[in-house]
């Protein structure tokens, strides 16, 4: 690894903070199959178990063990105007500008609204198994809203697997690819209901005032029961103010869902802040058939809700406030007008009033509350919170590769920076030595869960699951701690 190499990976990282509805309640005391526990932090923290529950699932931590690092003291101008001409993926940051988790462990926030995956399979309709699986594909970008910490970059070879009985799903990744970096992931519900599984490798650029990523890498879901497969792209991320002032992320672009049974698609267009913030946040679109008749219409926030409404009641909602919009013209706007200073900073788009619902919409999502102890956490939510949580004897069960067992992220968790840049530094020259021995040895990287391949459905290149990892036999892993 070639230092931090992307403080910019940050922006494809950056996972939502918000959840769906229907667990938004149970998401501060869910439970799953691996005991967790942070008290025993692979040497680095506190030892200890907590007792099992009567019906032997565990319950979460709902706090990191050491509160946010500040990062008043750092400024990432002093770095980035050293490294102008430079590569974007040989800028190395000050470890203070990451968040404790693995980039691979990013991903795996997409399945904390996994709810929305069994209710589309439990839907008789492909209208209804569509519009739950686009709140699904708006659902998994929602951690990303105020999430300025970057992840750490994975190291080749690098692994996370979570296993969550009362989510019903299993999920495992693994770093495949260091240059360019990608980074595969497979789901399976435990009632196989469905398939969830994809590559991502962002394409990143730098603006200036901002780092954009587009996202590159199909997304698939499978539900089994009605043998339907939908695939998709995640939207654009830009994080604004990366050399001065108050960081701040807006997603933008199309998000296309293809049924592939039934040639159904949903049009996701993620707005663009625009003048005066107006549309930061909103997500509109529609469902249509394959002949392009709009079947249904679908409004909101993807850091807030989604709704959706009969393509009729909509049009005649619209028509109404058009009328309604004339008539204001000649007021002056009341949204916050005062003229950003674009030569210092992109300003901050005051937040906008909650998504106003049109009469006779349904609720697709909304997300869930964050805990109140979020801001200290890096803008975690619950679901996050628990991701890197370590209990006594769980090393046993992991495969080595495994982010839990990374020290470097262990230790900033727990609070101490030096150690975690101590030990960043040293994984990164290890990772560089196992690189250059390769080449002595003129050997390849073998990927250990994953292989090249074509997508099913699309016939784009993929990386897809082997299987076999959660027979759990790991003697063929690399030593990459």
């Amino acid at each position: 690894m070639n230092g931090e190499e992307e403080f910019f990976d940050a922006v494809t990282g950056f996972d939502s903070d918000n959840s769906s509805g229907e667990f938004s309640e149970a998401n501060q005391r869910v439970t799953g199959v691996i005991r967790v526990d942070t008290s025993k932090s692979n040497g680095i923290g506190k030892v200890g178990e907590r007792p099992p529950q009567e019906n032997g699932l565990q319950k979460h931590r709902t706090s990191l063990p050491a509160p946010m690092f500040t990062r008043s003291d750092f400024s990432v101008w002093s770095i980035l105007k050293k490294c102008i001409g430079l590569e974007l993926s040989k800028i190395t940051m000050p470890i203070a500008f990451n968040e404790p988790l693995s980039f691979l462990q990013r991903i795996t926030e997409y399945m904390e609204h996994v709810y929305l995956i069994h209710k589309a399979s439990r839907q008789p309709q492909p209208l209804e198994r569509m519009q739950s699986v686009a709140a699904f594909a708006v659902s998994a970008v929602a951690s990303q809203w105020e999430r300025t910490g970057k992840p750490f970059n994975p190291l080749l070879g690098e692994t996370y697997e979570l296993i969550r009985e009362d989510l019903g799903f299993r999920f495992i990744s693994e770093q495949v690819s260091h240059h360019p970096p990608i980074s595969a992931f497979y789901s399976e519900g435990l009632s196989q209901d469905f398939l969830f599984h994809g590559s991502i490798y962002p394409k990143l650029k730098f603006w200036g005032k901002s780092v954009e990523a587009e996202p590159r890498g199909t997304i698939t879901l499978e539900l089994l029961k009605h043998d339907e497969a939908y695939t998709w792209t995640n939207p654009t991320c830009c994080v604004h103010n990366v050399i001065i002032g108050k960081l701040w992320i807006e997603q933008y672009g199309t998000v296309e869902i293809l049924n592939h049974r039934t040639g159904d698609k949903c049009v996701l267009h993620f707005k663009p802040c625009g003048l005066f913030g107006k549309e930061l946040h909103k997500v509109e679109g529609h469902i249509q058939d394959r002949n392009k008749k709009k079947l249904f219409m679908i409004y909101g926030k993807w850091t807030e809700c989604l709704w959706g409404i009969d393509p009729v009641a909509y049009e005649s909602f619209k028509k109404q406030e058009r009328r309604g919009d004339h008539l204001k013209k000649a007021k002056p706007t009341d949204n916050g007008s005062e003229k950003a200073d674009g030569d210092v900073v992109d300003a901050v788009p005051e937040v906008q009033e909650t998504v106003q619902v049109i009469p006779g919409s349904k609720l697709l999502w909304r997300v869930n509350t964050r805990p109140p102890n979020s801001a200290q956490m890096y803008n975690f939510t619950s679901f996050t919170v628990s991701l890197n949580e370590l209990e006594t004897g769980m090393e046993k069960i992991l495969a080595p590769t495994d982010c839990r067992l990374r020290p470097d992220i262990r230790g900033m968790e727990n609070g101490n920076m030096d150690l975690a840049s101590q030990e960043k530094e040293r994984l990164e020259e290890k990772q560089r030595e196992a690189r250059r021995e390769r080449a002595r040895e003129e050997a390849e990287w073998q990927t250990r869960w994953f292989h090249q391949g074509s997508n099913p459905y699309t016939g784009t290149p993929d990386w897809l699951y082997t299987g076999g990892y959660f027979e759990r036999d790991y003697s063929s892993c690399p030593d990459i701690y």
